[in-house]
């Protein structure tokens, strides 16, 4: 396993690329709406992104079609968007946005809710976020990688929903997919502690029903296989000496109890 630290150059770069990436989600907000296509959507994405000069790090990500991953409803990641899906009322949808700006990345994504929620899909959408909050808290030099999954694992299912297996977080910096792999739920980690400098995404996804997924014919769009609600937030961190700085954070975060220290 070679987890990469990053140097202060490295991580000055990565401050740009992740900025970028949360922008592209704050920007999209208004547009998130009854009537729209995930197609268009992911359209504005894109205009945005190549007119701040940066890189759709998914657009041809092994073949991947679009610029961005948008999943609605049952969708648990890696939804392909479509000029035919149009978003209605009580949807919930995950926006996840990936960018390569001067050699770096930054990845981020978060649930939009379009009109009136389902109380359970306001649940689901409010305990994934809290779960990934929780788990940012406990970011610091010295502890197990680890206990990151176990905090989120914990707390999810003391909610009644459940973790998906089988899709993690990952490191990220020069490349979209570094070491080490960050599990969301109790498992082994390698022996991993963390350290200062390490960068990596932290995105639980959390089903209402059971945590089991499939994956459709086109070899992307993941569901669950119960066809329950699906919800997920993601943001890119770097281990500081003292916690970790949410390289991500929007302007719409309040992410309680994260000491965030700028290296």
């Amino acid at each position: 396993m070679n987890i990469v630290i990053k140097t202060f150059n490295d991580i000055k770069k990565m401050r740009i690329a992740c900025r970028l990436a949360s922008e592209v989600l704050e920007i999209i907000e208004p547009y998130v709406k009854s009537g729209i296509t995930t197609g268009e959507l992911d359209h504005i994405c894109y205009l945005h992104i190549t007119k701040k000069k940066a890189i759709s790090a998914c657009l041809g990500y092994h073949g991947f079609p679009k610029s961005g991953c948008i999943s609605v409803n049952e969708v648990v990641c890696h939804g392909i968007p479509n000029n035919n899906k149009l978003l209605k009322n009580g949807d919930i949808v995950n926006i996840d946005i990936a960018v390569i700006k001067n050699g770096f990345y930054g990845d981020t994504s978060k649930m939009f809710i379009v009109g009136q929620p389902t109380i359970l899909a306001k649940r689901l959408c409010e305990v994934t976020q809290k779960s990934l909050y929780l788990a940012l808290q406990q970011v610091k030099p010295g502890i197990r990688l680890k206990i990151l999954g176990k905090t989120i694992q914990t707390f999810v299912e003391s909610e009644k929903f459940s973790i998906v297996r089988e899709y993690c977080g990952h490191g990220i910096g020069r490349n979209f997919h570094e070491d080490p792999k960050v599990l969301h739920y109790d498992a082994d980690d390698n022996s991993i502690i963390l350290q200062e400098g390490m960068a990596f995404t932290i995105e639980p996804m959390v089903n209402a029903g059971d945590f089991r997924t499939r994956v459709m014919k086109d070899g992307w769009t993941v569901k669950t296989k119960d066809r329950s609600l699906s919800a997920q937030y993601e943001h890119t961190i770097i281990v500081t000496s003292n916690g970790c700085e949410v390289l991500t954070l929007r302007k719409d975060d309040t992410i309680p109890n994260v000491f965030i220290h700028k290296m």
